[in-house]
């Protein structure tokens, strides 16, 4: 550490070191505020649902939580570090040190070189996590909660008692009745299915127990009723798996992207492209994402730059707000390419450069306008 240190020191100036000092106090700063934004409006309102929902244990729900962590840093590091931007250049704006740098010949692009160079590191440590850390992270979390899945509802020690499956508009759907719950095991199970028009199924089984899989029946049969009584078809078995409730074959391959890396996800795709079927144009857009989220972070510097240098009349600081509404424009912009791009309007490769493709042009604009006023 001392030696990188060294180095460090070696090879920058005391203005690069001066600026990169309130630049980095900023961005952790920035970083923390939109992680907490994000946890407290999206995931913490996931962690109740699972917890009410499907029975998850708040431990467990949590730690699911810790493991997307990584996930959300890549989406914050290009916020904090254009917030970081904005707001420090804004204050050596106000503090008219950036008109003390002009008189002694030090101009913008000099002055944003330690800035520039900062999200060149922010956006090769994002694209880092988002390749090695979130794969194992999301399949770690993943197969938590589909484990928490498979022991939900399970009232150890009680008798008789009864499960209940509805639709969306409250119509019962199935009926599990069980004769007691023993070590996570249930015995003298019974479920009826009403789900069919014309036809009743009956499931009968000597005990049976819940899993990621699904419900596990063991020795038990299937009728099958017409609608006055009479039995269709009875089939025995010794061992069968049922999806009821919660679908976790659908979930098992909700976090197919997140768990693979560009590399693993192109292979992926090409090896399935005739199964994904309408998702195919998905799929290619994640996969450019993987690298237009991490340049994300140079792009918004590039705008930012330009937009915290203050005029001399202007006598507050408007770099929050000025990071606020580039951060909305950008997602914003980007959330109609994506749209438009998984609708097939647009290439996926376009959909997903978009937002960086204008807001590099706007920004480069900006900047050359801005670097030749002030030199």
């Amino acid at each position: 550490m001392e030696k990188i240190l060294k180095i460090f020191k070696e090879k920058t100036t005391t203005l690069d070191r001066y600026i990169l000092k309130q630049v980095i106090e900023v961005f952790i700063m920035g970083v923390i505020i939109f992680t907490s934004i994000i946890f407290a409006s999206d995931t913490f309102i996931t962690l109740i649902k699972q917890i009410a929902m499907y029975g998850i244990p708040f431990k467990v729900a949590f730690i699911i939580i810790i493991l997307n962590l990584p996930s959300v840093f890549v989406m914050t590091i290009p916020m904090g570090v254009l917030l970081a931007t904005v707001m420090t250049l804004n204050k050596l704006s106000l503090l008219s040190e950036i008109t003390v740098m002009r008189s002694c010949g030090i101009g913008l692009n000099r002055i944003a070189k330690p800035i520039f160079l900062f999200a060149i590191v922010m956006s090769l440590a994002s694209f880092f996590i988002n390749e090695t850390i979130v794969p194992i992270v999301t399949k770690q979390s993943k197969d938590l909660a589909l484990w928490s899945f498979g022991q939900k509802n399970i009232p150890n020690g009680k008798r008789n008692f009864i499960f209940k499956e509805v639709t969306e508009g409250d119509q019962l759907k199935r009926l599990f009745y069980v004769g007691y719950c023993e070590d996570k095991k249930l015995y003298d199970i019974t479920v009826l299915d009403i789900t069919r028009d014309d036809t009743v199924q009956v499931l009968q089984a000597q005990d049976g127990a819940t899993s990621p899989l699904g419900w596990e029946f063991n020795k038990g049969a299937i009728y099958t009723l017409k609608d006055d009584g009479n039995i269709l078809n009875t089939t025995f078995f010794e061992n069968s798996v049922a999806q009821f409730g919660m679908d976790l074959s659908k979930e098992m391959q909700k976090d197919t992207v997140k768990e693979l890396n560009f590399t693993k996800l192109f292979k992926y795709i090409v090896k399935n492209s005739d199964k994904l079927g309408a998702n195919k144009n998905f799929y290619w857009i994640s996969l450019w994402d993987k690298i237009a989220l991490p340049i994300t972070t140079i792009v918004l510097v590039l705008v930012g730059v330009p937009l915290a240098i203050t005029p001399p009349r202007v006598r507050y600081n408007r770099g929050f707000l000025f990071s606020i509404l580039i951060i909305f424009a950008y997602y914003l912009l980007r959330a109609l390419s994506i749209s438009f791009g998984e609708g097939g309007a647009i290439p996926p490769l376009i959909a997903a450069w978009t937002a960086n493709f204008v807001l590099t042009v706007f920004g480069a604009w900006m900047y050359y306008k801005k670097v030749f006023t002030i030199n």
